[in-house]
């Protein structure tokens, strides 16, 4: 990365600051986060993609989220991950794997220009259970159940990609309203590990409108476990055929979900900047007030 800490690149605008400790002088620790991605006091974004050594795949990923806690899994950001090793020359190669918290993936690239234009990620495989999702209560499917909030009861379905998902399918998406429940479902208390939140409208039987409320960032322009999550939770619900755009405010992805469950995202990343911490903030970063913001 030359002498930069850092790259910025959003995927669908869903922002990430990828970072190689090699060329930080500090600890990564949650409150150096929440300063990091802090849109105010920081360079701003919706986390931090760290690059790690992996004893079972090509590179390893952390994913730290700009509340300090750590992601198993995001599409958006695997994608941005991945341009970054190919267009920062960790590797030559246009397919390898990728070790995160929520399992291994395969990355494989489309190159316009020397540069990693379009990105297929093999996400994994969808999971209903409840011990793996997971979910309170007896061991099961957790298809088309009930939860209240707010008052309210809704109907949801709920999915593991690598990192957990409830999906709640309206007629119409109210972004206010997401808003409003997300962070009450996000801390549901039948979600031992907190969940993603997900609104979904179907439009047609290859496309899906979703709003997403990502546990650990708040509301959020795309992601591409969510809409991993979405595809996975159509398709079981029978409401969709196998292959899926998904809508999101930032963009279209495209899923595939195979019989096994295994899943297919494909979709761009976009380089934003790149640039170094200036003094002043990693001197705020290391002194004893940095937290305070």
């Amino acid at each position: 990365m030359n002498m930069s800490n850092f790259v910025k690149s959003h995927g669908l605008g869903n922002d990430y600051i990828v970072i190689d400790p090699k060329n930080i002088s500090f600890e990564l620790s949650p409150e150096a986060i929440k300063l990091i991605c802090h849109r105010n006091y920081g360079v701003g974004s919706d986390g931090i993609l760290l690059l790690t050594k992996s004893d079972t795949a090509d590179f390893g990923l952390r994913i730290l989220n700009p509340d300090g806690s750590e992601a198993e899994k995001s599409g958006n950001g695997i994608r941005i991950f991945a341009k970054f090793l190919f267009d920062h020359r960790y590797t030559d190669n246009n397919s390898f794997t990728i070790e995160t918290l929520g399992g291994l993936v395969k990355a494989d690239l489309e190159i316009n220009n020397g540069k990693v234009a379009i990105i297929t990620v093999d996400m994994g495989k969808a999971s209903f259970k409840s011990n793996e999702i997971p979910v309170e209560g007896e061991q099961r499917e957790v298809i088309q159940e009930e939860i209240r909030v707010n008052g309210d009861i809704l109907e949801f379905t709920a999915v593991t990609v690598g990192n957990p998902h409830c999906v709640i399918f309206f007629d119409e998406l109210d972004e206010k309203l997401l808003r409003k429940i997300g962070p009450l479902l996000q801390n549901h208390k039948i979600f031992p590990n907190r969940t993603n939140v997900q609104f979904a409208k179907v439009v047609s039987s290859n496309e899906v409108e979703i709003l997403i409320w990502e546990r650990g960032a708040g509301y959020t322009l795309a992601s591409g476990s969510s809409s991993c999550a979405v595809a996975s939770a159509c398709v079981k619900n029978k409401l969709t055929d196998s292959k899926l755009s998904v809508i999101m405010p930032g963009g279209i992805l495209d899923i595939e979900v195979n019989e096994d469950w295994s899943l297919r995202m494909k979709g761009p990343a976009e380089k934003v900047f790149e640039g170094s911490f200036s003094n002043e903030l990693v001197d705020r970063i290391k002194s004893s007030n940095y937290h305070k913001i």
